[in-house]
């Protein structure tokens, strides 16, 4: 495949310099326009950011950005195909900068993510649209979308303006692992806060005159299974607060944690289950429970004869990686919304390991096959 490799990881090398972090894409976000446009791609860039902070999500501000879209005509039949990868970083992420080492290694000071996640995947596109207008390579329409604030569960995935997109198959480049796997199935996401009304009184003087919510709150956590539920579902409480002082009586107390679960409707059934409980625990010692739910991303599964899984493994056995790995994974992505909106695809390996630490990394050699690879989907040979 004609991939520069010291192209690619120049750009990877100049995403990475932008910090990003979630709501704060304006800079990356303007390199990028520029960079489609130059490639000669239509550029749209949505109002996500208005959307976000009317709905009381996230102010908008001089640092926050719309998710950006762009458009190549085809130069040849076929369907549109839609490849995506997220604008924003985790934090640390803030005056990021890669570091080459001998080996191919590329890794961050320490003190910060790299941002591989997702600047592996947003190099690679931009590297494939860079082959397809150098070498003249035959291409159906393409499409192109960069999302704002994947890493805050897809808010700007959900707020996107889908009437826009025409593609049905799309390739979305933010999965870490082995180059050539990819993800066909992703988990339904819920979040939960339980509160726990009691009563306060002082714990010296009358402590029979209180409620005790921090109580009531842990007869509800030692209930409530943590872990994996089954191989489907797995609960998780990872945050509790109450009380105000060592000598009151208690009288509110918060835990909150999430829900995953490859299958949806099991999703619910927990959350319904927590809240039972959460109410039978507060009324035995005479508080009261409120518990929240929040459906942050909704699980999907593509089928395995769907076209984006059979020309992901074509693209795989042309460049010897094999027939095409397929994994379930319990982590969202953008594609969690596109298939709430009839747009199937995968979560493609974008040369990133560790990610969402200090330790992040990624290698050359994967840049380089992530981007061999983008370049293959869009040809979709046989050999």
């Amino acid at each position: 495949m004609p991939v520069q490799t010291q192209r690619l990881v120049s750009e990877f090398e100049k995403l990475v310099s932008f910090d990003a972090e979630s709501y704060h894409e304006r800079q990356i976000a303007d390199y990028l326009e520029e960079r489609l446009a130059g490639l000669g791609l239509t550029i749209y860039e949505d109002r996500a950011a208005q959307l976000l902070d009317e709905e009381g999500v996230h102010s908008a501000d001089e640092e926050s950005a719309g998710n950006l879209y762009g458009f190549l005509a085809g130069t040849a039949p076929g369907e549109a195909l839609l490849f995506s990868s997220h604008m924003d970083t985790v934090s640390p992420g803030k005056g990021k900068k890669a570091l080459f080492h001998e080996n191919g290694l590329i890794t961050s000071g320490g003190d910060t993510v790299l941002g591989a996640d997702d600047a592996g995947g947003l190099a690679v596109i931009l590297e494939m649209l860079t082959v397809l207008q150098e070498d003249r390579i035959p291409h159906p329409d393409i499409e192109v979308l960069f999302p704002i604030a994947e890493e805050k569960y897809s808010q700007g995935g959900r707020v996107l303006e889908y009437e826009r997109i025409r593609a049905r198959t799309a390739y979305v480049f933010d999965l870490d692992g082995t180059i050539g796997s990819a993800a066909l199935a992703a988990p339904t996401i819920l979040s939960f806060s339980v509160t726990i009304r009691g009563k306060s009184a002082h714990a010296g003087f009358a402590p029979q005159e209180g409620i005790h919510a921090i109580k009531a709150a842990g007869d509800a956590i030692a209930r409530i299974s943590c872990g994996w539920a089954d191989e489907y579902t797995s609960l998780n409480i990872g945050l509790i607060r109450g009380g105000t002082q060592s000598n009151i009586v208690p009288d509110l107390a918060v835990f909150s944690g999430e829900i995953r679960s490859l299958e949806h409707e099991r999703a619910l059934k927990m959350a319904e289950e927590l809240r039972r409980i959460a109410e039978e625990s507060a009324a035995k010692y005479g508080a009261s429970a409120r518990t929240e739910i929040t459906e942050q991303v909704r699980a999907y599964r593509t089928p395995e004869d769907a076209e984006a899984v059979k020309r992901f493994r074509r693209a795989c056995h042309v460049l010897s990686l094999g027939d095409g790995k397929l994994i379930e994974t319990f982590g969202g992505s953008d594609l969690n919304q596109f298939a709430q909106h009839g747009i199937q695809g995968l979560v493609v390996a974008s040369a990133m390991q560790k990610v969402h630490t200090t330790e992040e990394y990624t290698t050359v050699q994967d840049l380089e096959k992530a981007a061999q690879l983008a370049v293959a989907l869009v040809q979709n040979k046989e050999d």
